[in-house]
C-alpha cells in the first residue's frame, strides 16, 4: 500500500503526468521550431502570464525527419498548448498527440485559404516563406489562442494586428523591390523557396539537394549544370544550414555565382527574436537585388 502511495504522489509531483503549467504557473505555448515561435513570440511574448518557448534547438532547422529527444518529450510535459506548423513539418507530430492527451495543439496547415504545392505528390510544407501566407497562419494562430485562452484574447488579436501590418508593410517592400528585377531564373538548394518564388515571380529552375543533407547524384548534378549553362545569370543560393560543397561543384563548371537565401528555420529562441523574420526576409530581399541586377 505504501508504495502505491509513493507512486501516486510521485505521479502527483511530476509537471505533466497530464500536461500543464510550466513550473511558475504560466501558460506554457511551445512551439515546434524557429518559424513559428517567432510567430508566438510576436503575438504572446508581451502577455503578462503566459510563456512562449520553443522546442528544437537553435541550429535544428527544418524538422523533415526530425526525432524527439528525451528533452523534447519533457519540455512537451510542461506545454499548455503546442503550435506546429503542419503541412506534414512535424513527422512526430501524431506521436505527440497520442502520448499527451491532455494538450492542445495548434496546428497552423488548417487555414482554409492557404493553397499547399504538391511536389512528388507531397505538400511542400515552407509556407511561412511566403509573407501573404505567414500572415495568414499569423491570424489563424490569433484566433485560436483566442479560444484556448479567452482572458488574454484582446491582446492576441492586438498583437496581431500590430504584426501583420508590419508584414503588409514587408510585403509592399519586397514587392516595390523585386518585382522588376531584370532576372527572374534561380537555383535554391533545396526545396524551401516555392512559396517564395510564387510570391515574387521567381522562377526556380533546379534545386541542388532534393533533400538538404543528402548529395546530388551525378545525374542531378548533370541536368543542373545543363540548366544554368541555358541562362543568362547564373546564380545559385545556398542556405547558411547547410554545406554548400554540392553547389560549389556546380559553380565550378558553369561560372555561377553563390549567394545565400535564408529560409530563416534556425535562430536563438530569445526575446529578441521578434523582429527574426521581417529581418530575414529583408536580407533575402537584398540579396536577389544583388544577384538578379
Amino acid at each position: 500500500m505504501k508504495k502505491v502511495f509513493a507512486l501516486i504522489l510521485m505521479c502527483l509531483m511530476m509537471v505533466g503526468c497530464g500536461g500543464g503549467k510550466g513550473t511558475d504557473g504560466k501558460l506554457r505555448i511551445v512551439t515546434s521550431f524557429y518559424p513559428i515561435y517567432i510567430d508566438a513570440l510576436n503575438l504572446a511574448g508581451n502577455v503578462d502570464g503566459v510563456e512562449v518557448v520553443n522546442l528544437t534547438k537553435p541550429q535544428t532547422g527544418c524538422l523533415h525527419d526530425y526525432q524527439l529527444t528525451t528533452e523534447d518529450m519533457k519540455m512537451l510535459e510542461t506545454a499548455d498548448i503546442f503550435v506546429v506548423n503542419g503541412f506534414g513539418m512535424e513527422s512526430f507530430l501524431d506521436k505527440v498527440i497520442e502520448s499527451h492527451s491532455g494538450m492542445k495543439v495548434i496546428d497552423l496547415s488548417k487555414v482554409e485559404d492557404i493553397t499547399p504545392i504538391i511536389e512528388n505528390d507531397e505538400v511542400n510544407p515552407h509556407v511561412w516563406l511566403s509573407v501573404t501566407y505567414n500572415k495568414r497562419q499569423i491570424i489563424e494562430l490569433s484566433n485560436r489562442l483566442s479560444e484556448l485562452d479567452p482572458d488574454h484574447s484582446l491582446e492576441y488579436k492586438k498583437n496581431a494586428l500590430d504584426y501583420v501590418t508590419r508584414l503588409d508593410a514587408l510585403r509592399e517592400e519586397m514587392h516595390s523591390a523585386l518585382d522588376f528585377l531584370p532576372h527572374k531564373d534561380i537555383v535554391t538548394f533545396h526545396e524551401a523557396f516555392p512559396y517564395f518564388a510564387k510570391e515574387f515571380d521567381l522562377n526556380i529552375i533546379a534545386v541542388v539537394e532534393r533533400e538538404p543533407g543528402t548529395e546530388p547524384t551525378p545525374k542531378e548534378l548533370e541536368e543542373t549544370i545543363e540548366k544554368l549553362k541555358a541562362v543568362e545569370t547564373k546564380v545559385i543560393f545556398t542556405e547558411p544550414q547547410y554545406s554548400p560543397k554540392a553547389a560549389e561543384a556546380i559553380a565550378r563548371e558553369t561560372g555561377a555565382k553563390i549567394f545565400t537565401l535564408d529560409p530563416i528555420v534556425t535562430g536563438e529562441a530569445t526575446p529578441d527574436a521578434a523582429d527574426a523574420y521581417i529581418n530575414g526576409m529583408r536580407l533575402n530581399m537584398s540579396t536577389l537585388q544583388t544577384a538578379l541586377r
